[in-house]
């Protein structure tokens, strides 16, 4: 068989006559060929005087010849390829039917889809929950150093930026309250403000947003990344169970580091509330310490910690649950960060707003 034999098409009655080679180097020929003759459809194809057929050459020839042809002369290697051709060349699959947003089914698949991830996120709290309080009485698979390395991270690499915040917050609650109190002549209420403000709301609430981005987007990357390394998986293989081993030292470290964040908060927040106090206000430093002794009380900073203690813990679920539900590469990485972020932004949110009815309403 010579490969350098052109392939030709001649028409005889109904049926298409081919001959010569049929390869990857012949097919725009041979597709030229049969435009010219007026790209016909014959029902019946002889294969008899075909020299050679690749893959190419079968799929022009099914092109030509269409589903409905009979084929006829051709070895069994070519009908194998004709045959494999017409799978390639089917018409794709009709699309299903857009279901509509307000039909049963699309009701039903989206209730299930919420309740399944519902169910995921309650399992793996109770998990991390059940193995952090085990983990106290049994170290085994923790491993040594791992809590202290965490708390270095997530609680006092975090200070510097912790403390500029929250200093600048201070100085602007101060400067604000104290802009409308001068109207009523009640400007040594600013200290009441700015302490019961920071104690109960700022301190615990901005400090859980910052570290939320700072270390809660740590958790979910690092997590995410040993899964797509496939370092969760060999953990397992060392008979250690990935939620003690990885995540109950982050979680133990966060429990630790937020109240202690959430006190050096409130501590600086007063001492930006302070400086104001003095340049803006010319209140003596005396007033200000004597007024903060009447105002702030310890309820007012056991508030502030309840809620640092529960933000902690939404933050290491919700770091923990969107690095596990990782998919894809490293996009994916970035989204379950993302997702990881904003989710634990938003339940720190309404978290608060659950402690301000608990705290604030009277029953």
């Amino acid at each position: 068989m010579s490969a350098g034999v052109p392939p030709s098409l001649e028409i005889r009655g109904e049926a298409l006559l081919l001959s010569g080679a049929w390869t990857a180097r012949t097919v725009g020929e041979a597709e030229r060929a049969w435009k010219k003759l007026g790209s016909p459809s014959p029902s019946a194809v002889d294969g008899g005087a075909v020299e050679e057929l690749d893959s190419l050459g079968a799929v022009l020839i099914r092109r030509i010849a269409g589903d409905r042809a009979e084929w006829s002369r051709f070895d069994e290697r070519s009908l194998a390829l004709i045959e494999m051709a017409g799978a390639e060349e089917a018409a794709p699959a009709a699309a299903p039917s857009r279901k509509s947003r307000f039909s049963l089914e699309s009701i039903g698949e989206s209730g299930y889809g919420a309740f399944s991830r519902l169910a995921g996120i309650l399992i793996l709290v109770v998990d991390i929950l059940y193995w952090g309080v085990v983990s106290v009485v049994r170290r085994k698979q923790i491993r040594k150093g791992s809590f202290v390395e965490q708390a270095f991270q997530m609680g006092a690499s975090a200070l510097p930026i912790t403390a500029t915040i929250l200093f600048l917050i201070g100085a602007i609650l101060t400067l604000q309250s104290a802009a409308q109190l001068r109207q009523f002549g009640v400007t040594i209420y600013v200290v009441n403000l700015l302490a019961i403000g920071l104690a109960r709301e700022f301190a615990p609430l901005m400090t859980a947003i910052i570290i939320s981005g700072r270390s809660g987007s740590a958790i979910a990357s690092e997590i995410a990344t040993m899964k797509f390394t496939e370092e969760l998986d060999a953990i397992r293989t060392l008979g250690l169970n990935p939620i003690r081993f990885v995540v109950v030292p982050k979680l133990w470290a966060m429990l630790v580091s937020m109240p202690l964040l959430t006190i050096a908060a409130l501590f600086v927040g007063l001492v930006g509330g302070l400086v104001v106090a003095l340049l803006y206000m010319q209140m003596p430093p005396v007033t200000f310490l004597n007024q903060l002794g009447m105002s702030l009380l310890l309820r007012d900073v056991g508030t502030g910690l309840i809620k640092s203690v529960s933000f902690a813990i939404i933050i290491t679920i919700s770091g923990t649950y969107h690095g596990l539900a990782f998919t894809g590469g490293a996009d994916g990485v970035g989204r379950a960060t993302t997702r990881a972020v904003v989710t634990s932004i938003f339940a720190i949110i309404a978290m608060d707003s659950f402690w301000g009815i608990v705290f604030y309403m009277k029953f």
